[in-house]
């Protein structure tokens, strides 16, 4: 786990100004890599690359960047089978047992494809001297950053955004990305929130030569081919091995492995599974709370679970103070505002992992693979009742039926004010256009926009694209849905643990996320995954023989709760920053506020669990952080 960057240039860069500029990559990005550092300098000083080191395996020959016969790579991430492409690569010509040189021959024997034979969460590139050309690739989900811009006969990349803005003469606002963080709290496709600036996406590879001439090519797409010729207790099966598998290759390292456990399934299931795969090691797991109110308090969850694995469990207690003495560096690591308010209370996690070790599991992509978000019962529910009225209930193949649906409806209890807003307007209309509006997070705050600034049409086309992707087919709403969260939800999530994880110095990993794992979920008909409208069910039934009871039949996990409303809409520290952070002249003047914006109502009209002043906030933060200065 690490910070890469470096720089192509279409003409001979001064010695003392590449070097500087590779130090500067460096030092931008030392939290990802505090254990070490390097660089390279092309002979004809028209390349450059840059890395810092966190070490995790072969931890005295894996430095960076590593030249290989006319190869030079920097890399950031893990490769699980890495022993395996060793050997099928011939153990004989390593020099060394670290996974960035297996990288470099997997490149030199299979070259643009090399990223298809990798398991595992990276962001690479490769100096090719030979044809003169930069090869870079991302892993197939978006666990590892990598972004790029060109500017001045240059082309410069790194794992972070506020690394490249040293390098960038004009910084300024996309206003489409801006339109997608509005709607979903995350960019989608290639964009970013800076304009030129664009992130290489998942599953996504290509060549960029000094006349920067770029090709990039997709070299991965999850098909949802269903298997309809096996019965559900094969796919219980199936799914036994390969998580067993995967979380034993996940828990590959040369130092110390832990685990998140939040009182989820997801988690849970792989904080088991560690266990299972080492029996008679010393194992540590890690839990935030808020224990100020019980509704953020899901710890009693994970001492069931620590305590039926025999793994030590640390708990933190996280406070109001922590919130504010935090924000600003949270959004600094950040590098622009994604996702909900679980960002705060992830990094403070993280910082508690930091004192104890140095490697983590966790349970991202468990909801988007499986389907545990409350939203797909809530679509499913409105398209029964259509089907009910219309007579078409039962066509298709892979239908919830109303009758089926009704035991699992009892999900939507705390959901009543969503379902309210969601019926009210266009009930009925086709399934993009509902799921849109569900997952639309503009609608709380829509009416302070500039009309101007906010423009969702592109942003719902692109949505439609994702939607009904050719590999999605159109008769599963379900596979549609989640399909969509995989494309987008999914890499946004992932952006933070990465960020709040690597500033901390700590690396996070995803068992959930190995690609033949989400093929194997992809294959499984909707009937059996989905039966019933019961949400993450195949998950639910393939361990609740190791899993405890109060883990798989909970009805209530929420994420990452936070009482950040609770602590804005009373007197005190909270609410006199918020207030403060809003009422300053040059958050008055945002170009994509209206004169109708006005904070005190907002906060009123917040729920609960609301995300819309974490939204505004987090984009006034970064405003502050990036744009202003």
């Amino acid at each position: 786990m690490c910070g890469i960057g470096g720089v192509v240039a279409a003409s001979k860069i001064n010695q003392k100004e590449i070097a500087s500029q590779l130090d500067l990559i460096n030092s931008v990005q030392h939290h990802r890599g505090p254990d070490g550092k390097g660089t390279w300098v092309s002979p004809d000083q028209m390349v450059g690359l840059a890395h810092t080191r966190l070490s995790i395996i072969d931890l005295d020959h894996g430095s960076q960047p590593m030249k290989d016969s006319s190869f030079t790579i920097t890399f950031n991430g893990e490769i699980y089978n890495y022993i395996e492409l060793r050997s099928e690569l011939g153990i004989e010509n390593f020099k060394t047992t670290s996974d960035t040189e297996v990288i470099l021959k997997a490149y030199q024997k299979w070259g643009e494809d090399c990223p298809k034979y990798l398991r595992g969460m990276f962001a690479f590139a490769i100096w090719d001297e030979k044809r003169k050309k930069l090869f870079f690739a991302r892993d197939r989900f978006g666990i590892k950053p990598f972004y790029y811009f060109i500017e001045n006969n240059k082309f410069y990349f790194a794992s972070e955004i506020k690394t490249l803005l040293k390098f960038k003469n004009n910084i300024s606002m996309n206003h489409q990305g801006l339109t997608d963080y509005f709607t979903f709290q995350f960019c989608i496709g290639d964009k970013t929130l800076f304009n030129d600036i664009y992130q290489l996406k998942p599953a996504h590879c290509g060549y960029i030569d000094r006349d920067f001439n770029m090709t990039i090519n997709k070299y991965w797409e999850v098909e949802y081919n269903f298997d309809l010729d096996h019965t559900e207790q094969y796919f219980i099966q199936e799914l036994n091995n390969y998580f067993y598998d995967s979380t034993n290759k996940h828990l590959r390292s040369d130092v110390e492995v832990g685990s998140y456990i939040s009182g989820g399934i997801d988690s849970s299931l792989i904080a088991t599974l560690m266990r299972k795969n080492r029996p008679n090691v010393n194992l540590k797991g890690f839990i935030g709370k808020f224990s100020e109110d019980q509704l953020f308090d899901e710890s009693q969850y994970a001492r069931l679970v620590a305590e039926k694995n025999n793994i030590e469990l640390f708990e933190l207690n996280i406070t109001e103070d922590d919130f504010l003495e935090n924000i600003h560096d949270i959004i600094y690591y950040l590098d622009q505002p994604t996702a909900g308010p679980g960002t705060f209370p992830q990094y403070m996690v993280s910082s508690l992992v930091k004192k104890h070790l140095k490697v983590v599991l966790g349970g991202q992509g468990g909801d988007e693979i499986f389907g545990g978000y409350t939203r797909y019962l809530i679509a499913y529910f409105e398209q029964c009742i259509k089907g009910a009225i219309e007579g078409t209930l039962y066509d298709g193949n892979y239908i919830v039926s109303y009758e089926s649906i009704i035991p699992n409806l009892k999900s939507l209890r705390t959901y009543k004010p969503l379902l309210q807003k969601l019926f009210s307007e266009g009930l009925f209309e086709e399934r993009d256009k509902r799921y849109f509006r569900l997952i639309n997070r503009a609608v709380g705050f829509q009416k302070y926009l500039n009309p101007d600034v906010f423009k969702p049409e592109e942003t719902f086309s692109e949505f439609q694209d994702i939607f009904w992707g050719h590999n999605v087919g159109t008769e599963s709403y379900f596979d549609s849905m989640t399909h969509f969260d995989f494309k987008t939800l999914l890499p946004a999530l992932l952006h933070v643990e990465d960020r709040v994880s690597m500033a901390n110095n700590i690396e996070s990993r995803v068992p959930f996320l190995d690609h033949p794992l989400v093929e194997l979920a992809a294959s499984i008909p909707p009937m059996i995954k989905f039966k019933n409208g019961e949400l993450k069910r195949l998950l639910n039934i393939s361990f609740n023989n190791i899993l405890p009871d109060e883990i798989v039949n909970r009805k209530d996990k929420m994420g990452f709760p936070v009482p950040l409303q609770k602590w804005i809409s009373k007197e005190g520290k909270t609410n006199e920053f918020v207030m403060d952070t809003f009422k300053s002249q040059k958050a008055k003047n945002r170009i994509y506020i209206n004169e109708k914006f006005d904070i005190e109502s907002l906060i009123k009209s917040e729920s609960t669990f609301g995300r819309n002043i974490w939204g505004l906030l987090s984009l006034e933060l970064w405003q502050q952080q990036f744009i202003d200065r």
